[in-house]
């Protein structure tokens, strides 16, 4: 780790995406983030992607870097346990990341009068609390409904087949954006109490997050302001020219062209500089300067580039794009990705083999931020469930081993998980 964030103590209630992602970031960064579970686990434990032998590779990646707490949360005195660490005392610590129901014990005002300068970062699915995950807020911000081939070609030409249903993303893009929007709130609010001494309550809700993203980006201002409804136009690029094309082996790629840089570079490319001056000439489109202009022009550019890319191989396609220059990239399948050791190996400095409990030796990530330059340490492994347990309390609320015996004898607590299995390598 950088550890930038060396003495930041973050104790994680949390399951599934966006409060996982958050910690997992700051973790990244140096800090200290103690994951609490039940006992056994909790509903995100075993989520799939799952190894032969039922580890989840989703746990996995999720929570590497973190310590990891086995507590009987229904219990009183697991509770009690809980809001001691959650409110511990030092200049780092006393900062709790959730998306669990702040109620209760839970709660900010039940958990303040044990730490005044406490800070909480809260997620919830709506702004009124009520539960929403990433596709149903997905559904609700209209990106389904403008995804997929459109029924008819915008052009007035020959219909094309089409399944009229929404598409939904498969990427959880709202919890991955709620996840880093809670690491960065996190952070402001400690930033404001070495300030001035002074806790906060953050709530954040995972809709108005994708919201915030949907006004940002222009869609709520078009539908007010030029009352209009976008469009399904396939893989076509909205306002611009890009869209995937066939190669002769079958392998596709995506060529796009933004910039009047980049649509020079694609025109010599295809070998198309010659024929876009005629269609400028015959249109009075200016294609060089305008990317509106391009984006209206875009299926006879297409049909262009779709004739230059069926004539050659997939490798022949990314030689000639890289040599002049392309703003380009391949469709690839996960497995593709992995396999690609120009994009992801160890070749690039931000993979890391690292093995993890009951998973096996995969490919890691290390937080892609750069800070002068430093070398990167490997990422650390995700924990095994509960194997921080006994550390953490003799640590974080000095324990001693008596009372930590004692604890586990109650069943308020638990220690490492016993591996069933025999890590693999993947």
């Amino acid at each position: 780790m950088h550890n930038v964030l060396n003495g930041l103590r973050i104790v994680e209630g949390s399951a599934f995406v966006a409060a996982p992602s958050g910690g997992m970031t700051l973790a990244q960064l140096g800090a200290d983030v103690i994951r609490f579970d039940p006992i056994g686990g909790g509903i995100d434990h075993r989520r799939w992607p799952v190894t032969p032998d039922g580890a989840s590779l989703y746990w996995a990646g999720l929570n590497k870097g973190k310590r990891s707490l086995q507590v009987d949360v229904r219990s009183k005195a697991g509770r009690e346990l809980l809001s001691e660490l959650i409110c511990a005392p030092g200049p780092g610590a006393g900062i709790f990341l959730t998306n669990f129901p702040p109620v209760g014990w839970m709660g900010y005002e039940a958990l303040r009068p044990r730490r005044d300068d406490l800070i909480m970062v809260a997620i919830t699915g709506n702004h009124d609390g009520t539960t929403a995950v990433d596709y149903t807020v997905n559904c609700a911000v209209g990106y389904p409904m403008i995804t997929g081939h459109a029924s008819n070609r915008l052009d007035g030409g020959e219909a094309d087949p089409c399944d009229d249903r929404p598409v939904n993303h498969v990427l959880p893009a709202w919890d991955v954006v709620c996840g880093q929007t809670a690491a960065l709130g996190l952070l402001a609010a400690e930033r404001y109490r070495s300030r001035t001494g002074e806790g906060q309550l953050i709530t954040l809700a995972l809709s108005d997050v994708a919201l915030g993203v949907v006004t940002a980006l222009g869609h709520v201002a078009e539908a007010q302001v030029l009352e209009s409804e976008r469009a399904r136009i396939g893989n076509d690029l909205y306002g611009a020219l890009g869209r995937d094309f066939r190669c002769a082996d079958g392998r596709q790629v995506i060529a796009v062209a933004i910039s009047p840089k980049q649509w020079q570079a694609l025109c010599t490319a295809c070998e198309m500089t010659d024929a876009m001056a005629d269609l400028e000439a015959e249109t009075g489109l200016d294609l060089a300067r305008s990317e509106g202009d391009r984006f209206m022009a875009r299926r006879r550019i297409f049909d262009v580039i779709e004739d230059w890319c069926a004539r050659l191989t997939f490798a022949e396609v990314a030689e000639t794009f890289d040599r002049h220059g392309v703003c380009w990239g391949p469709y690839q399948t996960f497995r593709q990705l992995v396999a690609d050791d120009a994009r992801c190996s160890v070749s690039n400095p931000l993979f890391a083999t690292v093995t993890h409990p009951g998973v096996g030796t995969v490919l890691e990530a290390r937080s892609p931020l750069r800070f002068g330059g430093l070398t990167l340490d490997d990422p650390a492994p995700a924990p095994r469930l509960g194997q921080h347990t006994d550390e953490i309390l003799a640590e974080c609320l000095g324990l001693s081993s008596a009372e930590i015996g004692r604890l586990h004898d109650e069943g308020v607590i638990a220690g490492p998980t016993p591996e069933s299995h025999a890590a693999g390598t993947h």
